[in-house]
C-alpha cells in the first residue's frame, strides 16, 4: 500500500484489532474517486463497500424531476454500502463523489464475511449505522426548519470535519444540489459569508476563514450529528 495512503485514515479500520484488520487488508484496494462518480445508481446491485480516507461521499435521492438533495455525507469516519452488511444489498439512493481522493474498496464477500463474525467490526458497522440514520433524520428537519444560510454553514462544517484542509474545491452548483435549493440562493449565502469574513470564495473554490463563525451561525442540527457521532464510537480504542 502507499506510503501516501494508508486504510488507518479511515477511522473505522483505525479502529479494528489487528487481527480482524489482517484478515481484511490483503482484500482492501486503494481507488481513486473522482468528482462526480457515481458508486451505485438507485436500486442498483452493490458489489463493494467503499472506506473513504481523503474523499467524500455524498448519499442523495433523485428525484422524478431531477430535483435532488442529500440526505448524508460519507468521509473518512464511514463507509458507504450499509446496504451490505444490512441485508438489503440495493437502496433507493445514489452515492456520489462530491469532494476528490482516495477509499479503500472491499468486495462484499469479504465485509459479509467479516460481519457475520460477530466480532469488533459488526459493532462498529452498527454503531456507524446509527450515526448515519441520525445524520439523515437531522437533514430531514434542517431542510424543512433551517434557513438557506443556516444549511450551508452546516454543511461546510461537516465537510470540514472530514478533510485536513480548510480549502475545498465544490461549486456553488454542487452545493446547491447537495441542498436541494436554487443556484441564486447559495450565491446570496457566499455573498454573505464573504463578506462577513467567514469564507473566501472563487469559482471552484471556498476557503474557510473564521470557522468558530460558522460555527455560530449554523443551526443545532450540525451539534446534533456531531454529538452522536462522537457518543457510539467514543470507547472505540484506535490502533
Amino acid at each position: 500500500m502507499s506510503s501516501l495512503h494508508n486504510p488507518n485514515q479511515n477511522h473505522l479500520l483505525a479502529a479494528l484489532p489487528a487481527a480482524e484488520f489482517e484478515r481484511l487488508a490483503a482484500h482492501l484496494e486503494l481507488v481513486p474517486m473522482a468528482l462526480g462518480e457515481i458508486l451505485y445508481e438507485p436500486d442498483g446491485q452493490m458489489r463493494h463497500a467503499y472506506f473513504p480516507t481523503t474523499s467524500i461521499v455524498s448519499l442523495h435521492y433523485v428525484m422524478e424531476s431531477g430535483a435532488s438533495a442529500e440526505a448524508a455525507g460519507v468521509g473518512n469516519e464511514g463507509v458507504v454500502g450499509i446496504s451490505l452488511f444490512m441485508g438489503g444489498d440495493t437502496t433507493p439512493s445514489s452515492a456520489v463523489v462530491q469532494i476528490v481522493g482516495h477509499a479503500y474498496r472491499l468486495e462484499q464477500h469479504w465485509l459479509k464475511e467479516e460481519f457475520n463474525r460477530s466480532g469488533l467490526m459488526q459493532r462498529l458497522l452498527l454503531r456507524y449505522t446509527q450515526a448515519l440514520i441520525t445524520q439523515m433524520s437531522q437533514a430531514a428537519a434542517c431542510y424543512r426548519h433551517h434557513s438557506v444560510e443556516q444549511q450551508v454553514c452546516r454543511w461546510l462544517l461537516m465537510t470540514l470535519d472530514r478533510t485536513s484542509s480548510r480549502e475545498l474545491i465544490v461549486t456553488q452548483e454542487l452545493v446547491a444540489k447537495m441542498l436541494g435549493v436554487r443556484r441564486e440562493g447559495i450565491t446570496e449565502v457566499a455573498g454573505k459569508l464573504q463578506h462577513g469574513g467567514f469564507i473566501r470564495y472563487r469559482r471552484g473554490h471556498i476557503a474557510v476563514l473564521d470557522r468558530s463563525g460558522l460555527e455560530a451561525r449554523t443551526c443545532e442540527c450540525y451539534a446534533v450529528v456531531k454529538k452522536e457521532l462522537i457518543r457510539l464510537l467514543s470507547d472505540v480504542r484506535y490502533r
